[in-house]
């Protein structure tokens, strides 16, 4: 049976884990070539593993706030194919805390990893994407994972509120700019809620020890019983909804905002 990407060229950022390996995952089902990217060492046993769960997967070192290396991996993705199909700026980080308590320094660095690897992502492939979405009858695809945090805003999140916003209104000026002057390559920011990752154990471990209140499992218990639905997203869901913004599927959308989030948002 075939899939609504083959032949299609992909590349992912931050994808050996959590969201960024389930979108992976889910557009590898669907028959995009995939070039999964993180910052792990090639011959690593978490590379061995993720791309045993992938047919057509290869996987490429990135930092993914380097120039350098995005003009890298571009080379690489140009000498394979000679473009590509569709760009999943996906990589990301959190920072929690007061806003007086917030070091520089490490606003700084959550910026770069959230908000200027989206700009170096973009920056870098969109002639490739150009390219290819010349031989697609929808152009290519850009899909930037934003969060309900770009939208809404919440008490000791404003340096993540402000990456995740910025994510959100990039989309929308890209999504703008490229069709304004026919460029056939489609721009739209996924907004999930609150996902079952390493990363959010992470930080809720990071809250509690701060915090001292609630245990990491109580601050996660809590999140769950604040959604609609009771349960936290997995990272499944939300791959599944970035396949079908990649696909033809989408066809009419750019510049949308698809909140994935459990009806969170919606109160």
């Amino acid at each position: 049976m075939a899939g609504r990407l083959d032949g299609r060229i992909a590349l992912v950022s931050g994808a050996l884990r959590g969201i960024g390996l389930a979108i992976a995952q889910c557009l590898d089902a669907d028959g995009a070539h995939t070039f999964v990217t993180d910052l792990d060492a090639a011959d690593s046993a978490d590379v061995a593993s993720a791309m045993a769960t992938m047919a057509q997967a290869r996987y490429l070192r990135l930092d993914a706030t380097d120039e350098a290396q995005w003009q890298a991996a571009r080379a690489e993705v140009e000498a394979a194919y000679g473009h590509l199909d569709i760009l999943v700026n996906n990589v990301g980080a959190d920072l929690t805390g007061k806003v007086q308590d917030l070091d520089l320094a490490d606003w700084r660095r959550l910026m770069a990893i959230n908000v200027d690897s989206v700009f170096l992502g973009t920056k870098t492939f969109q002639p490739l994407l150009a390219k290819g979405g010349a031989s697609t009858p929808y152009g290519s695809s850009i899909v930037n994972i934003s969060s309900i945090m770009g939208i809404v805003g919440m008490g000791e999140v404003s340096a993540y509120n402000a990456s995740k916003g910025a994510v959100r209104l990039f989309t929308k000026s890209n999504a703008l700019e490229f069709a304004d002057a026919g460029v056939p390559i489609r721009v739209n920011s996924v907004h999930p809620g609150f996902v079952e990752t390493p990363l959010l154990h992470k930080g809720m471990q990071r809250w509690s020890e701060r915090d001292g209140t609630l245990t990491p499992q109580q601050l996660i218990a809590a999140m769950a019983q604040t959604t609609p639905v009771k349960r936290l997203a997995q990272p499944v869901e939300i791959g599944k909804v970035v396949a079908f913004l990649a696909s033809d599927d989408a066809s009419y959308m750019t510049g949308s905002e698809v909140v994935v989030d459990g009806g969170w948002t919606a109160r």
